[in-house]
C-alpha cells in the first residue's frame, strides 16, 4: 500500500479529515526539491486553534516569499487520529505535501502557552525525531521554538536546538540564509549553531549550562562557547508599515476559532499591566498607518470571501488614528456586506458609537476587565481605571441597549485581601443597582457575569519574584466569591481550574531540571493539557513524585530580587532594573503613567526608538 493510500484510509475513520488534507485557498505549492530550505512550522495543538493563530500566517507568507525556502505547516493530531497513526506507524506529516516531519531541514513551534508543552514532545515522538537535541544526529531536523513563552524556555531547553526571541520576520530570514550556506558546506550540525549563535535573537541552549548552588537554588550560566552572546537580545520589527503582512491569508477548509479575515494594526502596548508578560516582552509600540491598514483590510476581503473583518492588538483603543480608522473601516466592510469585528475596545463614549453602529439591534456582550476589586490593589498591578470609569460605562451600555456584560477579574494577585475580593462583588452589584434604576435595560433584564481567573507569576515582569497563591487559598476565594456573587439576582460566576494555573506557574518560573517533570507526565499519558477534558492532574503530580522534585518551590516561593534568575541571559528590552523598580511602586500602591504621555524608563528606548504619543 502506498503513503497516499494508507493516509486516505485512516482520514476515512476520523472525525474531521480535512484537519490533515491541506489544499486551501492561498496554501503554497513549491516543487521540495527545488528549495535549500524545508521549514515546518509546527503549532502544538488541533488546526482549529493553530489556524487561528495570525503568527502562522506571517511567517508562512514570510518564508514562502523566500524563493529557497518551502514553510509547511504541520499541527497536533486529535485524539482519534494519532491512536490511528500509531497503530499504523504513520509519523507525522505536513499538510502541504503529506511529507514525514524528519524530512524537514527545520521543525520550528510556536510556544503561546505552557501547557502545550507536552504536545511539542508528543509531536516529535509522533513524528520519530529525538526528543533531545543531544540525541539528534546529522541528518536529523533541527528544532527550534518561538513566541512569548520562549522568553523562558528552560523547561523547553534540553528539546531545543535553538530558540528566537522577539519578532521573527527577520531573523528567520537570517535562520534560513545561514541554513542554505550551511547546507552547501557539508559542515557538521554543531557548525550549523554555531552560526545562527551570531545572529541577534537567536539563542542555543547547548551553549549555556546552569549552574546550581548548595542549596540546589539556580546560580548562572556557565556560558560554554565563545561566541554566543552573554545575553541575548530580542529582534524588533521597527517599522511595521515596511514589514510583509499576508493579504491572502490561507482560507481553511473548516470552521475554525477565529474564521475571518484579520489585520494587526500595531504590536506592543504602553499601560504598564504589571501582571501582564505581553504588556513588557512586545514593547515598543510599533503602529501601522492608517492607510497601510486599510490597503490589507481591503485586499484580505477581496482575496478571501471572508464575511468578517478583524483588527487586531493588545489594546486596539489606543491606535493614535482609531476612530478615523474604525470609521473608515466600517464603511468599507459596509459596502462589502462584511461584518467589523473590534476586539479590546475602551469601554468610552466613541467605542459605544462604534458599537452601536456595527451591531445594531441584536447586540453581543461586552467585556469589560477591571482586573481587580479595589481601587488599592488596581494601583497594585498599575491597572488604571476607576470604578466612576467602570460605572459610567455600564451607564452607557445600558441607556443604548445593552443586556449584558462579562466582567473579568484575577485573583490571588500580590497582597491581595479578602475585602479585595469584596470589591468585585460590590462592582457587580453596583452594575446591577445602575441596571434596575435604569428598568433593567431598555429590552428586558440586565446580567452580569462574572469571571476569575488565578494570577500566575510570568518571567520579565515586574511580579515575576512573586509566589502564587496555594491551591488551598484559590479554592477558598473561589468559593467565597461564589457564595457572595449568588445572593446578587441576575450574576453569574464562572472560575478557572486551580490545578492548571499551578502548572503554569511551574513552566512559567521553571529551570531547565523541570524537563525532566514535562518528560515524566509525557510518558504516562500528557497531552492536551490545556483541554479540561484530557488535563489529568494527578499524573502531574506522579510526575513531580517520581523525579522528586517540587512543584512547589517554582510556584509557591518568593523569589529575592536580589537572586539570579534562569532567564536573566535572554532580555526582551526592559530591563530587570525597571522590573524591580514597579514591583517596588506596587508594594507602595503607586502608579506609573501610560509611557505615551512620557518615557518611564523601561530600557527600550535605549535600543530603538520608542513610539510615544507625538511621535506616532
Amino acid at each position: 500500500m502506498t503513503w497516499n493510500e494508507q493516509l486516505d484510509k485512516l482520514l476515512r475513520r476520523v472525525e474531521k479529515p480535512a484537519r490533515y488534507i491541506g489544499g486551501e485557498l492561498y496554501s503554497v505549492e513549491k516543487d521540495p526539491g527545488s528549495v535549500a530550505t524545508r521549514f515546518g512550522f509546527a503549532f502544538p495543538d488541533t488546526y482549529e486553534i493553530g489556524m487561528s493563530y495570525l503568527g502562522l500566517q506571517i511567517i508562512y507568507h514570510v518564508l514562502n516569499g523566500m524563493e529557497s525556502v518551502y514553510c509547511e505547516r504541520v499541527f497536533a493530531p486529535a485524539q482519534d487520529m494519532e491512536a490511528l497513526m500509531r497503530a499504523e506507524n504513520m509519523p507525522l506529516f505536513t499538510l502541504e505535501t503529506k511529507t514525514p516531519l524528519t524530512e524537514m531541514d527545520i521543525v520550528g513551534f510556536t510556544l503561546q502557552y505552557e501547557l502545550s508543552f507536552t504536545n511539542i514532545v508528543n509531536m516529535l515522538d509522533l513524528a520519530g525525531i529525538p526528543i533531545l537535541s543531544s540525541d539528534r544526529k546529522e541528518g536529523d531536523p533541527f528544532v527550534a521554538a518561538g513566541g512569548p513563552c520562549a522568553y523562558n524556555p528552560e523547561p523547553l531547553a534540553p528539546v531545543l536546538d535553538f530558540v528566537m526571541l522577539g519578532d521573527g520576520e527577520d531573523s528567520l530570514r537570517e535562520v534560513c540564509a545561514a541554513h542554505e550556506e550551511w547546507k552547501a558546506s557539508g559542515a557538521p550540525r554543531t557548525a550549523f549553531l554555531e552560526t545562527i549563535c551570531r545572529i541577534p535573537g537567536i539563542y542555543v541552549p547547548a551553549f549555556y549550562e546552569p549552574v546550581y548552588d548548595e542549596e540546589g537554588s539556580f546560580s548562572h550560566m556557565n556560558k560554554l562557547f565563545d561566541a554566543a552572546p552573554d545575553t541575548v537580545e530580542k529582534r524588533i520589527v521597527e517599522d511595521l508599515n515596511a514589514a510583509d503582512f499576508p493579504e491572502k491569508n490561507i482560507v481553511p477548509l473548516i470552521d475554525v476559532v477565529h474564521d475571518r479575515a484579520v489585520v494587526e494594526i500595531f504590536r506592543g502596548c504602553t499601560r504598564g499591566c504589571r501582571f501582564c508578560q505581553a504588556g513588557m516582552i512586545y514593547r515598543p509600540v510599533r503602529e501601522r498607518s492608517k492607510e497601510r491598514i486599510k490597503e490589507l483590510a481591503k485586499s484580505q476581503i477581496e482575496a478571501t470571501g471572508y464575511d468578517e473583518m478583524s483588527i487586531l492588538s493588545l489594546s486596539t483603543s489606543d491606535h493614535s488614528e482609531i476612530e478615523p480608522l474604525v470609521t473608515e473601516l466600517m464603511e468599507m466592510c459596509r459596502s462589502n456586506n462584511v461584518a467589523l469585528s473590534l476586539p479590546s475596545l475602551r469601554l468610552d463614549s466613541f467605542s459605544f458609537k462604534v458599537l452601536q453602529e456595527i451591531q445594531g439591534y441584536k447586540k453581543s456582550g461586552l467585556t469589560f476587565a477591571p482586573e481587580a476589586g479595589s481601587q488599592r490593589l488596581r494601583d497594585v498591578i498599575n491597572k488604571n481605571i476607576t470604578e466612576k470609569d467602570i460605572y459610567s460605562a455600564m451607564e452607557q451600555a445600558i441607556e443604548l441597549g445593552w443586556t449584558g456584560v462579562k466582567l473579568y477579574f484575577m485573583v490571588g494577585l500580590p497582597t491581595e485581601t479578602f475585602e479585595d475580593l469584596d470589591g468585585i462583588v460590590e462592582i457587580a452589584g453596583g452594575i446591577m443597582e445602575i441596571a434596575r434604576r435604569a428598568g433593567g435595560g431598555k429590552r428586558g433584564r440586565f446580567n452580569v457575569t462574572v469571571s476569575v481567573s488565578n494570577f500566575v507569576p510570568k518571567a520579565h515582569t515586574p511580579f515575576q519574584w512573586c509566589a502564587q497563591d496555594t491551591e488551598e487559598s484559590f479554592e477558598e476565594k473561589h468559593l467565597y466569591l461564589k457564595d457572595k456573587l449568588k445572593k446578587i439576582k441576575g450574576v453569574s460566576f464562572h472560575y478557572h481550574g486551580t490545578h492548571t494555573s499551578h502548572l503554569e506557574a511551574v513552566f512559567a518560573r521553571g529551570d531547565r531540571r523541570v524537563c525532566q517533570v514535562l518528560l515524566k507526565a509525557w510518558e504516562l499519558g500528557c497531552k492536551f493539557d490545556g483541554w479540561s477534558e484530557y488535563f489529568n492532574y494527578q499524573l502531574w503530580q506522579e510526575a513531580f513524585r517520581l523525579t522528586g522534585i517540587s512543584s512547589d518551590e517554582y510556584a509557591l516561593r518568593t523569589i529575592d530580587p536580589a537572586a539570579p534568575l534562569p532567564w536573566d541571559h535572554l532580555s526582551c528590552s526592559v530591563s530587570k532594573k525597571f522590573f524591580q523598580m514597579e514591583w517596588d511602586r506596587a508594594q507602595k500602591e503607586e502608579t506609573t503613567h501610560d509611557c505615551r504621555h512620557g518615557c518611564v524608563g523601561c530600557g527600550v528606548n535605549s535600543r530603538t526608538k520608542c513610539q510615544r504619543e507625538g511621535t506616532l
